[in-house]
């Protein structure tokens, strides 16, 4: 089963710049508050699927438009050309740690970033103290967030992102960024945990930096480059030839 389907996928952007002007183009700027804009093709005729359990790596250097796909994917963005399909219910975790609240403790951050994902109070309640066990951060859970270390906070970050599954049912998860960092011994609890997710089916996107990590954890790869897949195949040759290109 194809839990995503995206064909020709495309995405522009249009920001404001700098430019050569005229006296009077100068005027025309300033009276009409008008700056001048430029069109960035963001994702370029992007097509891929994934299968129900499978877990495949995006990588690319920043600016390649690895973040733009999963916000596009999650509707965040509104793509200008191709199309969209995904089976079952999607949970993206983009950007979760920096979300967080700072004079906000441990418990009130799990409850606000459950909220804002869509999920009930009384539904998290039921997997709180699992949630908190997780972490190994159970003598903070009172502790505002601005006395947390970076990677506590990561590890609530990752804590969050594997439960939103469980408590949501999602068949279809996009991470961002949520594993790089960290200790060695959490990522790996963390993976092992989601590996028992992806039993009953689960679809994962992973954007990360972490060559290691996505080498031994994902079989497949996508490599972007200017809002275009450059490559889409076997993990190690694809971040091997990413590497090689990339490192010259």
């Amino acid at each position: 089963m194809k839990r995503i389907i995206v064909n020709n996928l495309s995405k522009k952007f249009r920001i404001g710049f700098k430019k050569k002007q005229t006296a009077l183009s100068r005027v025309w700027s300033f009276l009409s508050r008008r700056e001048p804009k430029k069109e960035f093709l963001v994702l370029d005729k992007v097509s891929f699927d994934v299968d129900a359990g499978e877990i495949v790596a995006i990588i690319g250097s920043n600016g390649s438009g690895k973040s733009t796909l999963l916000r596009t994917i999650t509707g965040i963005y509104k793509q200008d050309k191709g199309t969209i399909k995904t089976e079952g219910k999607v949970m993206s975790i983009i950007g979760l740690q920096t979300g967080f609240k700072k004079k906000l403790t441990m418990k009130e951050n799990i409850f606000l970033c459950y909220s804002l994902l869509g999920l009930s109070k009384k539904s998290v309640e039921k997997y709180f103290y699992s949630i908190v066990s997780f972490t190994e951060l159970e003598d903070y859970v009172n502790t505002k967030i601005y006395q947390f270390s970076t990677g506590m906070k990561k590890r609530m970050a990752i804590a969050i992102a594997i439960y939103s599954v469980i408590i949501s049912k999602a068949k279809v998860l996009l991470l961002d960024e949520v594993f790089s960092g960290g200790d060695a011994h959490f990522k790996k609890k963390s993976y092992d945990k989601i590996k028992d997710i992806m039993k009953s089916g689960i679809s994962i996107l992973l954007v990360s930096h972490q060559m290691n990590f996505l080498k031994k954890n994902c079989a497949r790869a996508i490599w972007m480059d200017k809002g275009r897949i450059i490559r889409d195949g076997n993990s190690k040759e694809v971040i091997y030839e990413y590497l090689k290109k990339t490192t010259k």
